[in-house]
């Protein structure tokens, strides 16, 4: 039971990413595509049905770590308690900006701020998030209690008493920033019509070559920082199959995405992205397994879904209450999409 609850942690992790991945990365864009208030309008229609149910999903996997993996849940909110204020205080900002800019008796003065918040929380929302991961994938200092605190910033090394940005975790930042550009990218290129819909595909082709360098070096970063990867992969060799599917869906995104396309492959573009971004979860966390979050010294003393895991009794009764659960969400998540499914254009 604990592997399967790993892989519905990892699962609902990969529908976050993927879902409240393309709001991020519109945040982003439009910074950048936006030129005027129609288009602004436009990109805060274009995700905004979308973006607060997106995040049901990540408090889903917090709730089934919660249960599944209580000591995980125990020593990562604890020895994680800076970053994950900083991206609460992020999301806390995305969701006024996106509500206040349109609620105000002064909207008109106020919008610009709004907007700015809105762009700028989404763009380190996006980096923080990535250096979470990037965290996962190095390793912490775990004592032999199993618990652990890093500050922001101690060096620039990966190894001995860290902080949450090092060398390593701010290139799987960047990357994630650059991945999430294109995704919000694609996404407002399959919402939008006419000079924006062109402008956004053009930003999220531009953001699919930084993510092509950025990711190759993340991997050859990772297959050096992390053993676990190395050895994982090394004896499981199919789990490259996975790899070989975040290649296609990059191609995939690149091919669909190419100037003069018709509206038709918007649609191809986008779900490459999301074939991408699944497929790279889906590796980091088959090259990780069995931990949960390794160790940068030790590596015995790393968190795995063994030790970490709740009595086999309570992971089996937690099957029942969850089941239910996620097809609420599958089904709301389902229903929001078609009803809001097509383009949309407009002040906001």
């Amino acid at each position: 039971m604990e592997t399967f609850w790993f892989g519905a942690i990892a699962a609902m992790l990969a529908v976050y990413v993927v879902l409240d991945g393309f709001d991020l990365g519109a945040g982003v864009a439009h910074l950048v595509v936006a030129r005027d208030e129609h288009d602004r309008g436009t990109v805060q229609k274009a995700i905004g049905p979308f973006w607060d149910g997106n995040e049901v999903w990540l408090l889903a996997a917090g709730g089934v770590l919660v249960f599944a993996f209580p000591r995980l849940y125990a020593a990562s909110f604890s020895g994680f308690f800076l970053p994950l204020t900083i991206v609460l205080w992020l999301l806390m900002g995305r969701g006024i900006a996106l509500e206040f800019r349109n609620h105000m008796e002064e909207a008109s003065v106020w919008r610009p701020f709004w907007d700015a918040v809105f762009g700028i929380s989404s763009a380190l929302l996006a980096v923080f998030l990535g250096a979470a991961l990037g965290n996962v994938v190095r390793g912490v200092p775990l004592s032999s209690e199993g618990t652990f605190f890093e500050p922001l910033f101690t060096h620039l090394g990966t190894t001995g008493d860290t902080g949450i940005v090092d060398w390593f975790t701010l290139l799987v930042g960047l990357f994630t920033l650059a991945a999430l550009s294109m995704h919000g990218g694609l996404w407002l290129a399959l919402k939008t019509t006419g000079a924006l819909r062109d402008r956004s595909r053009s930003f999220a082709r531009r953001s699919l070559v930084a993510s092509a360098v950025l990711g190759v070096a993340v991997c050859v970063a990772a297959w050096n920082v992390q053993p676990q990867i190395r050895l994982q992969l090394g004896d499981r060799p199919f789990g490259h199959l996975l790899t070989a599917l975040a290649v296609a869906g990059l191609l995939g995104a690149w091919r669909f995405s190419a100037g003069g396309a018709p509206e038709s492959h918007d649609a191809r573009a986008f779900f490459s992205s999301c074939l991408f971004l699944a497929s790279l979860l889906g590796v980091t966390a088959f090259g990780l397994y069995p931990f949960v979050l390794p160790s940068n010294g030790e590596p015995a003393l790393g968190l795995t879904v063994t030790n970490t895991a709740a009595a086999p009794g309570a992971l089996h009764s937690a099957l029942y209450w969850w089941v239910p659960g996620i097809a609420l969400a599958i089904g709301y998540t389902a229903f929001v999409y078609r009803r809001f499914a097509g383009r949309v254009g407009g002040p906001g």
